[in-house]
């Protein structure tokens, strides 16, 4: 069956035109994703390009067609703009018009202007490195890594069949004129308007896995620290020992009490306090493994699971323990010399409850308090590690200065049996 051309024209601008406005009221809705504003703005330039190039059908203006190939490339490149804006990467300005100014300018050379299959040749190659740039984005994404392959896959061979289908048409079709007059530019017309839809599609469910992403991250994280919550905490936990259930292996619950929180909001305000916080928030979570999670309960409490048992949980513990002892020195310009009281719990992981867990870590947390503060007792208080009670340093006390020269490489905790 025939395609009229100026029929196909006319369509591709009313459902361009209509994906553009869709995405605009997206847009508006939700102004966090400005990557919805590129998106809707380039819909819209494509639905005048593909105006301009109709044009000359029924207004004589010189230039038009280089001029609506041109605005069609700054519709690529602002696809391409909306895709690393989505992934919080810096937007290219220049890069995302240089398809149209390599256009404007081969377009004045003798051997481009007067051959269609160069002319053709150009266009497809412009627009097909366009669309590999926005393939290559859609691997960053993080959220649904095996969904983000999919999509990297998928994209490259959709451009190339779509895009570059009139290079090698141009290759094998030694009269290219004769095939435009068959009707291929018809049927390339087709094939970008589906390609169009396809990727308005795409676009529309990845603002969706976005913004539920969003709301599920706000529901689990805590405002001040950016840890998990004690929803998020219990949620992962949960996750995670069935990831070690089916491996057969332990897991080991940490509480975490900042010592003398009191008496430092009480000295310091608690504006200082929620400092101190955030710095133990930042010191657990970067002396961590990537497997571990860690959350903030509540107040200054603070829970962590780990994948093993107590005894590669106590390194951990210490670790961090020791990280926070010299990032507690100084805080927010104050020198107050906080530390951290850890208890420890492990069980495995086919026997394993959360609830359990924390309420045993609890228990070791009291020990270490009550013990003197400032180190790790395991569940039971069969080890310790950390500071003796006698060497415990005075909250308020001033820091002593050590070289740097004289500091260990590694610090190994020490244990005591109680």
């Amino acid at each position: 069956m025939p395609l009229d051309l100026p029929t196909l024209f006319i369509v591709s601008i009313c459902i361009t035109a209509l994906l553009g406005l869709f995405l605009l009221g997206l847009w508006i809705q939700d102004r966090s994703i400005r990557a919805l504003g590129w998106w809707a703005a380039a819909y819209l330039i494509g639905g005048i390009a593909v105006s301009l190039w109709i044009a000359p059908r029924y207004v004589n203006i010189s230039g038009i067609g280089e001029i609506a190939s041109a605005v069609l490339f700054i519709c690529c490149g602002m696809i391409w703009s909306g895709a690393r804006r989505f992934h919080g990467r810096q937007v290219l300005p220049l890069a995302s018009v240089t398809g149209a100014f390599v256009w404007l300018l081969a377009s004045q050379l003798p051997a481009v202007s007067g051959m269609s299959t160069a002319r053709l040749m150009l266009s497809s190659l412009i627009i097909a490195t366009y669309a590999a740039l926005t393939a290559m984005e859609l691997r960053r994404e993080r959220r649904n890594p095996k969904i983000a392959k999919l999509r990297a896959l998928i994209a490259p061979v959709l451009h190339g069949t779509v895009f570059l289908s009139p290079v090698f048409a141009a290759y094998y079709l030694p009269d290219i004129d004769a095939a435009l007059g068959q009707g291929f530019i018809a049927l390339f017309a087709l094939l970008i308007l589906l390609y169009v839809v396809g990727t308005a599609l795409i676009v529309v469910v990845m603002v969706k896995e976005h913004s539920a992403q969003v709301h599920k991250t706000a529901a689990m994280t805590d405002y001040m620290t950016g840890l998990y919550n004690r929803r998020g905490f219990l949620e992962v936990a949960q996750k995670l020992i069935a990831a070690q259930k089916r491996k057969g292996e332990s897991v080991t619950v940490l509480m975490f009490d900042l010592d003398h929180f009191k008496s430092i909001n009480d000295r310091f305000g608690h504006d200082v306090g929620d400092d101190a916080l955030r710095t133990f928030a930042a010191t657990a979570s970067g002396n961590m493994r990537g497997d571990d999670i860690v959350g903030r309960l509540g107040g200054e409490e603070f829970a962590a699971i780990l994948p093993g048992n107590a005894e590669t949980a106590l390194m951990v513990a210490e670790r961090v323990r020791a990280a926070f002892e010299v990032a507690g020195v100084t805080i927010s310009g104050h020198c107050m010399n906080a530390t951290v009281s850890i208890g420890a719990a492990d069980s495995p992981a086919d026997v394993a409850n959360v609830t359990a867990l924390l309420s045993r870590a609890d228990q070791a947390l009291y020990q270490a308090k009550s013990s003197g503060r400032n180190r790790v007792v395991v569940d039971g208080g069969t080890a310790r590690v950390g500071k003796p009670a006698a060497e415990e340093v005075p909250a308020m006390a001033a820091p002593s200065l050590v070289p740097q020269d004289s500091m260990p490489l590694a610090r190994q905790p020490s244990v005591a049996l109680s």
